[in-house]
């Protein structure tokens, strides 16, 4: 069998397994609005599935397209992403809005460079939004398709660190050429790498194309290249401009310095507030700190 006979079996394995076992998501479904594919992108950037199913239903519900979304103030936007998160996604997202109303008519564009220009978009949620909404089968590369790629292809239990321009090369690789089938595996090979080919309990058993994997067939070698160092939360910075925001969120009124001070040490609360006003998070008035009006 020849290495594209090879894949071509791999991608008609991974495309039935998808049709039979992929998650019912509501931005997934063939009714879903450009607006609501790209809303879910950004909420589902650096936070699991499950955690944004209930906060995207509320966010279309409320601002079921750009315009709606862009004609509230900024601070709703922040107000409504609640324990998502990475906040500035929600600034991002009512920026994003604003410059669909301003420059698209009020629409997600559809050419991938207008996407890209976008506030808050990089190369994932380009090529994400332009197959998932427009049908356009742009190479899509997250990390669980980093690492479904590294262990089918190369043997390799993870992928590295940071992307390469192997790594690249070898997603445009196994992407099918047919329109509608390079659209669809690009879905169907994330969430092989979400549900089964996970990074720390991969479930081989359960693999369609556990025949062809060469990390399989290797007896599952470890991983030994660079590692990403792992994140904590506890203490840091980011856990404590969390809880700023949360306050902030919580009240009607402006909240003042003083009472802001006294969630941590009153200069690092002092700092980290200044760094959420300096991003467009807060905005500091005579009353106290307030969101975005």
């Amino acid at each position: 069998m020849t290495p594209q006979q090879q894949r071509a079996r791999v991608q008609e394995a991974v495309l039935a397994w998808y049709a039979e076992a992929g998650r019912d998501l509501p931005w997934r479904r063939p009714e879903a609005s450009a607006w609501g594919i790209f809303v879910s992108e950004i909420m589902a950037q650096q936070t699991p599935i499950a955690r944004i199913l209930g906060p995207w239903q509320a966010w279309l519900e409320r601002w079921p397209t750009p315009g709606d979304l862009a004609a509230a103030p900024a601070g709703e936007a922040i107000k409504m992403w609640g324990r998502l998160g990475y906040p500035r996604r929600a600034l991002g997202l009512h920026r994003a809005a604003t410059a669909m109303v301003e420059r698209h008519g009020g629409q997600v564009p559809e050419d991938p460079e207008d996407l890209r220009a976008l506030p808050g978009v990089g190369e994932y949620t380009t090529a994400a939004v332009a197959s998932f909404a427009f049908g356009n089968p742009l190479v899509v590369i997250d990390t669980n398709v980093r690492r479904v790629l590294a262990r089918l292809a190369l043997g390799q239990g993870q992928s590295a660190p940071s992307m390469t321009a192997a790594e690249r090369r070898l997603a445009h690789q196994w992407l099918p050429h047919d329109r509608a089938a390079a659209n669809q595996w690009n879905v169907a090979v994330m969430e092989l790498g979400a549900l089964v080919c996970t990074a720390r309990s991969p479930q081989c058993e359960r693999c369609p194309v556990q025949q062809w994997c060469r990390w399989r067939e290797a007896g599952h070698p470890a991983y030994e290249g660079p590692v990403r160092k792992a994140q904590g939360y506890e203490g840091t910075d980011r856990q404590v401009r969390g809880r700023i925001l949360e306050l902030v969120r919580a009240g009607d009124q402006p909240i003042s310095p003083v009472v802001l001070a006294g969630l941590d040490a009153p200069q690092r609360v002092a700092r980290l507030a200044g760094q959420l006003c300096a991003e467009g998070l807060l905005n500091l008035s005579d009353d106290g700190y307030h969101l975005p009006r």
